[in-house]
């Protein structure tokens, strides 16, 4: 269950350390006080999406820190290398700066929001105000149907057969072709082959001929400086150059050397010297050999790199143009070879529908022999919810996709209710009220979260379009709820906010301009105005309080039946 949470900077709450206990804890307050803002941050703390549109005007980021305690062995831990501490209680941070960055941790292991999403939904099950209305989605039914029937691996099977059905599938639709499309497609290919073998390419000949290019067309200034650079060391028909020059120095200091010998240290450095010298002219005789080109190459060079350039343009360089060339070549060996490989496809396409189909069919029957107990378990849900007469079905139709296969089997699955007896079930869509749906859904939260109990519930307004003794009878459902759990609720009716172990009360004020909210745990005398206010309005008098007094005294003794 969560411990605390702790907000910093979200919205209208400048710092707020709400410390939640076991069984029902419900968040009360005015309009706009507050109160979803709570629901907000512990959605943002177990990995839901958020923006930097949360952080409170003039603050630099927005933070949320949540203290889990009793979250027992979950495989998460194993998974991510990251465990409870000592005393068992697990930490999970999020901060959101202004440019929109977010750091989670989790017991101060840094961790991704996939990360935190999938452990936050083992943590806590939060449902929303528009949770609802998701009911109104025919196509969410079938996932409710699955999860109840806890069908995943057979979901994931069918869908891996599924998947290789369609892949298989689009292998035989580019075969089938008609031959007037085949004859032109080969034509396609076999032009583009023959102009890319004409090319004779060959990875990195472009850059090579362009700097061949570049220097042929500076062959005449690079002789000239050649020429004269070997000639300074090497010497030329007038003048001695840098190695003859250096001989004779070395000679010199060698003779100079024998009457003294700190001058050896320069005549071998003179020695390098003549060397270096030597090794630089071969250089520049080599280089100059290269310049040695026919009148004719420079004109063959341009011509190569502009056949080399048209293909290059084309197909986007030598590398991917000799790739196309070689699935070119496959194409048209695969299209000439189409009868074959057309014939063999079909079988294997066969077989792969075989597979899908077996694995639709294995699904369905675990849908239907689950369908039962849903339905009998939801009934029994919504009889607790003051709706005795509900009559409450799970329907099937088969799907319209190719050959009776789409992408969760080969159903469609609808919920179909009727409100009162002796009226004929129809589609939820079109008959449930807003109050029919928050219970609805609150029966369906209580079937599949049934084998959850460490999991925390939340609610964010689940009397939407609940009064009188409905309203009465939600509570008292949120209370059994959370005889075994931790159950969170924002509500704004008195007959649910009695039934609470722990309540809140949530309050907004402005100073300096500014609105700040407040939350803070009531005690009975707190609660006791709370209830008179969410009852009666603003001005609460001696006999609302009387009452609420009463309520409170009712929803106690409810309790201790209850639990006992």
């Amino acid at each position: 269950m969560i411990k605390l949470l702790h907000i910093e900077n979200i919205a209208v709450i400048e710092k707020a350390d709400i410390e939640f206990s076991s069984g029902l804890n419900v968040l009360t307050g005015e309009t706009g006080a507050g109160k979803s803002i709570v629901i907000d941050a512990l959605s943002a703390v177990t990995g839901s999406r958020t923006s930097r549109d949360v952080i409170r005007t003039g603050a630099d980021y927005a933070s949320v820190t949540a203290v889990f305690v009793d979250v027992g062995e979950l495989p998460w831990f194993e998974n991510n290398g990251v465990t409870p501490d000592e005393s068992g209680e697990l930490y999970v941070t999020r901060k959101i700066s202004t440019d929109g960055k977010s750091v989670t941790r989790v017991n101060g292991v840094p961790v991704s929001i996939t990360q935190l999403r999938e452990l936050g939904s083992a943590l806590l099950d939060i449902h929303g105000q528009n949770d609802g209305r998701k009911l109104l989605d025919e196509n969410a039914h079938l996932s409710y149907l699955d999860a109840f029937g806890e069908l995943d691996e057979q979901l994931d099977l069918y869908k891996s057969a599924y998947a290789s059905y369609l892949s298989k599938q689009k292998e035989v639709d580019r075969l089938v072709m008609d031959e007037s499309s085949k004859a032109e497609r080969i034509d396609a290919l076999r032009f583009r082959i023959e102009e890319i073998e004409r090319a004779k390419l060959r990875v990195g000949e472009q850059e090579e001929l362009s700097a061949r290019r570049e220097l042929l067309r500076n062959a005449s200034k690079l002789t000239d400086s050649v020429e004269a650079a070997f000639e300074a060391l090497y010497g030329g028909d007038n003048s001695d150059g840098v190695i003859a020059l250096v001989d004779e120095a070395r000679s010199h200091l060698e003779y100079a050397a024998g009457y003294s010998e700190g001058l050896l240290a320069a005549k071998e450095r003179l020695v390098d010297m003549r060397y270096s010298a030597q090794d630089i002219s071969d250089e520049l005789r080599d280089f100059r050999e290269k310049l040695d080109f026919s009148p004719g190459e420079l004109d063959e060079l341009e011509s190569r790199i502009d056949v080399i350039s048209r293909v290059v343009r084309k197909y986007g360089s030598e590398e991917k143009a000799l790739e196309i060339l070689e699935h070119s070549k496959i194409e048209v060996s695969d299209i000439e070879d189409s009868e074959n490989r057309l014939s063999k496809l079909e079988h294997e396409l066969e077989s792969c529908y075989l597979m899908a189909s077996n694995a639709a069919d294995s699904l369905s029957d675990l849908r239907n022999s689950v369908a039962g107990a849903l339905q009998s378990k939801v009934m029994d849900e919504l009889s607790q919810l003051n709706m005795p007469g509900v009559e409450f079905l799970v329907t099937f139709d088969v799907v319209k996709g190719d050959k009776g296969l789409g992408p969760f089997g080969r159903d469609e699955v609808y919920f179909l209710m009727s409100a009162n007896a002796g009226e004929r079930p129809g589609r939820i869509n079109r008959i449930a009220s807003g109050g029919e749906l928050a219970r609805i859904m609150l029966a369906l939260k209580n079937v599949l979260s049934a084998d959850r109990d460490s999991c925390a519930m939340v609610f964010d307004e689940i009397d939407t379009g609940v009064s009188g003794v409905a309203a009465q009878r939600v509570g008292e459902k949120l209370s059994m709820l959370a005889h075994n759990r931790q159950v969170l609720c924002v509500t704004h009716l008195p007959q649910i906010a009695v039934m609470a172990d722990t309540h809140f009360g949530i309050s907004k004020s402005t100073s300096d301009g500014r609105t700040y909210t407040f939350v803070e745990q009531l005690d009975f005398d707190g609660r006791k105005v709370e209830i008179a206010r969410l009852s009666g309005g603003e001005n609460v008098t001696a006999t609302m309080l009387i009452s609420a007094e009463e309520q409170l005294e009712s929803a106690r003794i409810y309790k201790e039946r209850l639990y006992v």
